[in-house]
């Protein structure tokens, strides 16, 4: 199994954030994974390709993004991008500068929860960047180090209040754990997790907790925030997404093997969730992975 280049990040002990600014005009550091949190901006880069856990896309002009998930692999590849004008902001930060008493506070329920969606790395809106531009743009320079820190605390805090951002990688394949949930929430979960292989219907889940159906519909998205069915495809996708990198099994047997039963109907799924086609996803992380 091919393994993902492990970073030591620059950040030192004693310090709050590690704040680099490059310009370059190619992007060549391969696909890699740290302990340390990550915010990313880059100006200018339209076509390059953001890689994190099984999400692939193309990015704009401005891109943003925020990575919390301990060693969730992820990149920015060159793709099409023909700019020699590129600019990089990269903020790290150790888990540890939030502690769990820090983040319990009142003030810090909004960035409590943006690091937990950035465990599955998470994207800002142009609305959001726009806002944080200047305060982006002014941060590298910036020779008062205490100034500093509060300005990239006020950067996370505006941040955490874009309704519009939206998570990349699927949870199954990041492997992050769920927030504390219901009885009947939790075990739906862990049936869906041992069975997904297998036919799963709203009636059958719905049985197991002993609600109707609709009901179980009503309760399930409320808890989670997605449909029954979105939630299932989310965990096959993911599943699927981790073999066709670290295995050389077929795309028909993992078709099958993640629970559907059509391959033309997977193949389609899948590019409309991941932008690729199995083969062409395989492919492009072949090209990333790296043995360490």
């Amino acid at each position: 199994m091919s393994k993902v280049l492990k970073e030591i990040t620059k950040l030192s002990p004693k310090d709050c954030f590690y704040i680099v600014e490059r310009y370059k005009s190619e992007f060549e550091f391969p696909l890699h994974g740290h302990e340390d949190y990550e915010l990313n901006f880059i100006e200018h880069g339209r076509g390059l390709r953001r890689v994190v856990g099984d999400s692939v896309e193309e990015v704009g002009d401005y891109e943003l993004t925020l990575v919390t998930g301990k060693d969730l692999a992820h990149v920015w590849e060159q793709g099409d991008c023909k700019s020699s004008t590129i600019r990089e902001i990269t903020i790290q930060f150790s888990p540890k500068l939030f502690s769990d008493e820090l983040l319990s506070r009142t003030q810090f329920a909004s960035i409590r929860q943006m690091l937990k969606r950035a465990e599955l790395g998470l994207t800002y809106s142009m609305g959001a960047i726009m806002k944080v531009y200047a305060l982006l743009d002014e941060l590298p320079s910036m020779t008062d180090s205490f100034a500093q820190v509060l300005q990239t605390f006020k950067i996370l805090n505006e941040l955490s209040m874009d309704k519009d951002s939206r998570t990349l990688a699927s949870s199954s394949f990041a492997q992050v754990l769920a927030e504390p949930e219901s009885r009947r929430i939790h075990k739906v979960r862990e049936y869906i997790s041992e069975n997904y292989a297998s036919e799963l219907t709203l009636d059958q889940l719905a049985g197991m907790v002993g609600m109707t159906p609709s009901a179980f519909s009503r309760f399930f998205k409320q808890r989670t925030g997605r449909t029954l069915m979105e939630y299932i495809l989310d965990i096959r996708m993911g599943i699927a997404a981790k073999m066709l990198i670290d295995t050389t099994t077929s795309i028909s047997e993992i078709c099958y093997a993640c629970g559907f039963n059509n391959l033309s109907n997977f193949n389609r799924i899948f590019k409309k969730k991941r932008g690729y086609t199995p083969r062409d996803f395989r492919a492009a992380f072949k090209e990333n992975r790296v043995f360490v």
